[in-house]
């Protein structure tokens, strides 16, 4: 069931649309989101970006 907060804004939308900047700023981060997410894929996480195994408990022993 919907919170009736989004019929709200639904309706709003639906009264005045968002602007073609707004929809175009929407878009692009999208599409730079998608393209990271394929470059990702392609050719794998980089060693400076995976976290290293934590121990249960999450506490190091020095």
């Amino acid at each position: 069931m919907m919170n009736p907060r989004h019929f709200f804004r639904m309706a709003k939308w639906a009264r005045r649309p968002p602007s073609s900047k707004q929809v175009k700023l929407v878009l692009g981060i999208i599409v730079v989101a998608l393209v990271i997410f394929g470059l990702e894929r392609l050719f794998g996480t980089p060693d400076w970006m995976i976290l290293n195994d934590m121990p249960r408990g999450g506490r190091i022993n020095r």
